[in-house]
């Protein structure tokens, strides 16, 4: 799509059906859950340098690639280069009117200054001086907001996800349920006074594995989470059948993230995130190729399916997409204007590439 294309989709607003350009206002769903007001979002995670070293021009380039286009929802965390993409988000965001655009980021994880700092250990790439400290108590909660609000520089969060309280998360000092009940105890009723007071619009958990979601639906209130790493064209049956139908009981929406498993949907020589990231299970290459095949057949652009498909579940309100440069960032947002063939779904779901129940833009949308 050619830039004029974008700046007029970006003017008219227009993105699967919803607005791309919403005001970040309060929207209330069923039950007073906070609902987001847009459809699509640039993810932080490159611009933290989680897999090479982006500079501050490129990632500055990126951010307004991204706002240009008619981007207006950033989801960023402490976590990503501890502390770059914060500072990077906040450099350029604390110049836009803030009502303008929905912001979210984490809390769970403190950063500590230390001239002793292991940060390299977690992000090379990343120039950081700081060490990451697991805080899920309702102090812990706060104090990270507002360091958050201290490092990008603006006023308010829309949205806080406790992040990364899962089996996952090898960093953990104790088991990931122990934390859990920290957290059940502090961070989850702290977030919940925070949105009754209107110091945040909503709140949740961000992680990559299902149950820390399936126990906070069940025994907290949040209102939207982070699904990560859980719902691609790669792998989705547990999200679609277990995850899923718990949402619509509790009414808790999703923001989906990883779509593309961290690029390998597109081409990347890595699957997800983490040290084995690089060890890839054979049987997601193979897939990958028998999706390639059924693309090539239906002249599909796979990684523009595979964000359509990640976005069509009904709870899904939200994607977020990574990006470090801006030719990412337009092909992102292009791809989300594209128009996949309906027989492409229905071969997908004729060799059983996808479940049978999984909705697609076709199925999904009217």
């Amino acid at each position: 799509m050619t830039n004029i294309g974008i700046s007029a989709l970006a003017a008219g607003g227009v993105f699967l059906g919803g607005t791309l350009a919403a005001p970040a206002d309060m929207s209330k769903g069923g039950g007073g859950r906070y609902v987001l007001p847009v459809k699509f979002g640039l993810g932080g995670v490159p611009l933290g340098n989680e897999f090479e070293v982006v500079s501050d021009q490129d990632a500055y380039k990126t951010l307004e690639a991204a706002w240009n286009a008619g981007v207006r929802y950033y989801d960023v965390s402490p976590w990503y280069g501890l502390g770059l993409a914060e500072r990077r988000y906040g450099n350029f965001l604390h110049n836009k009117n803030r009502d303008d655009y929905v912001l979210s980021s984490k809390v769970g994880k403190l950063l500590k200054a230390s001239p002793h700092n292991n940060a390299k250990s977690n992000f090379p790439f990343a120039p950081s001086p700081n060490n990451v400290v697991f805080d899920y108590t309702a102090d812990g909660v706060c104090r990270s907001i507002e360091d958050s609000l201290q490092r990008i520089g603006v006023s308010r969060l829309d949205i806080a996800f406790v992040h990364d309280i899962s089996s996952d998360n090898k960093l953990l000092p104790t088991p990931w349920q122990e934390q859990f009940a920290i957290a059940l105890k502090g961070a989850f009723p702290a977030l919940s006074r925070m949105r009754e007071e209107g110091m945040i619009k909503g709140w949740g958990i961000g992680v990559n594995t299902p149950e820390p979601i399936l126990r906070v639906m069940q025994e907290s209130d949040p209102d939207v989470c982070l699904l990560a790493s859980q719902y691609s064209l790669i792998d989705h049956a547990n999200a679609l059948n277990n995850v899923f139908p718990v949402a619509r009981q509790r009414n808790v929406k999703f923001v989906i993230g990883s779509s593309l498993n961290a690029g390998f949907i597109s081409g990347s020589p890595r699957y997800n995130y983490g040290e084995t990231s690089w060890n890839i299970p054979r049987q997601y290459i193979e897939k990958r190729e028998r999706l390639r095949a059924v693309a090539a057949q239906f002249c599909a652009d796979l990684r523009t399916a595979a964000l359509q498909f990640s976005a069509a579940p009904d709870v899904a309100v939200a994607l977020i997409v990574g990006a470090h440069t801006e030719a990412q960032v337009l092909a992102n947002v292009s791809s989300m204007q594209s128009t996949i063939p309906p027989e492409f779904w229905a071969e997908l779901k004729r060799q059983n590439l996808i479940e049978q129940n999984a909705p697609t833009p076709t199925t999904s949308r009217s």
